[in-house]
């Protein structure tokens, strides 16, 4: 490929990723707790940042709620043992309540909805619920990469005396495994961001510390959401 063909490729791999809404989100998301981390709860323009940002996201996330409330009512995959059925569950119900709560907040935040003390009570609720759709997250992905971690053993045994990496099968689960370590890490440090803006504990997660957590896992998210480069036919 030329230079020129290479700069189209990327180009509209660009395109292709900025056009999605959750990209956008994602990105916002980055913004907001790198702002919240350079503003460390102070008053000042990072902080203003930090607000505007996350006034922002809540736009992208209108009526977001329905995709959860769609993966709750689906079937799952078959032999999914029914602790994990049930924790995948639990996870889309908090999610979908978080969302459709949270669309309670940006209305006052909009200055439509006027009651603040029930607004800021149903704030702390939708956050509960994210916090609680975490930690459901990262009991679902430990499940789940212990199992992968028990059929890439059986695997490795049956292909004993051959190159395991070559086998198509093997090397889909590894990268299965791996996508599921991210995300597992990912939920866990969510469930600190969660503590953090909740303030439970204020001494220890301070909003610098929630910031960073948030950045991390905002960058994590962003690199889940990259289009898969086409394969080029020339070597």
């Amino acid at each position: 490929m030329s230079t020129l063909d290479v700069a189209r490729t990327e180009l509209a791999l660009a395109v292709l990723y900025l056009n999605k809404a959750e990209a956008r989100d994602k990105i916002c998301r980055t913004i907001q707790y790198g702002s919240k981390f350079l503003s460390n709860g102070e008053a000042g323009t990072a902080q203003n940042v930090e607000r505007s940002t996350s006034l922002a996201r809540k736009v992208f996330r209108l009526f977001k709620f329905i995709n959860d409330l769609h993966v709750l009512i689906s079937p799952t995959a078959p032999g999914t043992p029914l602790p994990i059925v049930l924790l995948g569950k639990s996870k889309n119900a908090l999610l979908s309540t978080f969302l459709f709560l949270d669309q309670i907040v940006w209305l006052h935040k909009s200055g439509i909805y006027k009651n603040k003390e029930r607004a800021e009570i149903i704030g702390r609720v939708s956050l509960f619920c994210w916090m609680g759709s975490s930690v459901c997250t990262t009991l679902v992905e430990l499940g789940e990469i212990g199992r992968l971690s028990k059929s890439m053993k059986k695997l490795t045994k049956e292909l004993k005396g051959t190159d395991k990496y070559k086998n198509e099968q093997y090397r889909s689960k590894l990268k299965e495994s791996n996508e599921r370590s991210l995300a597992l890490i990912k939920a866990a440090m969510d469930v600190v961001v969660a503590i953090g803006l909740l303030q439970l504990s204020p001494k220890k997660i301070t909003p610098r510390v929630t910031g960073a957590f948030g950045f991390t896992t905002s960058l994590i998210s962003c690199y889940q959401l990259l289009p898969s480069a086409p394969k080029s036919k020339t070597p």
